[in-house]
């Protein structure tokens, strides 16, 4: 009889536990192919219980960052920067080749593949999060997450 009350007492402090959380995953920094060429951050945002937006992410390994959009119009490749991007709560948005991404320009050539460098992502609420992304080279494929 107590292992069941103990067993109903972790159950319900688990059920409690339920509410989502925000949480950043799958990151990396794909360095660039020519020297002077701005490197590229990808990663996916996961929502929290409340809507936020997020309004920047910096390095200290960068010089400059900047949040923009890739897209095709008339066949053409183009990307535009990008102000801040909305995250609804419980919801997820994915910086990804071909879409969404963050360019790092300036990058410290300390920075090399397989090690790790922190991007600092900062909402519009003021909340900041610390995020250590893998690093890889120019021609490497996506790591497999």
């Amino acid at each position: 009889m107590r292992i069941l009350g103990l067993l109903l007492v972790l159950l319900l402090g688990i059920s409690g536990c339920s509410a989502r959380q925000f949480y950043i995953d799958h990151g990396y920094v794909r360095l660039a192919a020519a020297p002077g060429r701005p490197a590229v951050a990808y990663f996916t945002l996961h929502g929290g219980p409340t809507d936020t937006t997020l309004v920047a992410v910096h390095s200290e390994f960068s010089l400059r960052t900047e949040l923009h959009q890739s897209m095709t119009s008339g066949g053409m490749a183009a990307m535009k920067p990008l102000d801040q991007v909305a995250l609804p709560a419980g919801g997820k948005v994915a910086f990804k080749p071909g879409g969404m991404h963050v360019m790092l320009f300036g990058l410290n050539p300390v920075i090399k593949p397989g090690k790790t460098m922190t991007l600092q992502f900062t909402f519009a609420d003021g909340n900041r999060y610390d995020y250590d992304a893998l690093v890889i080279a120019p021609g490497d494929p996506a790591p497999k997450f």
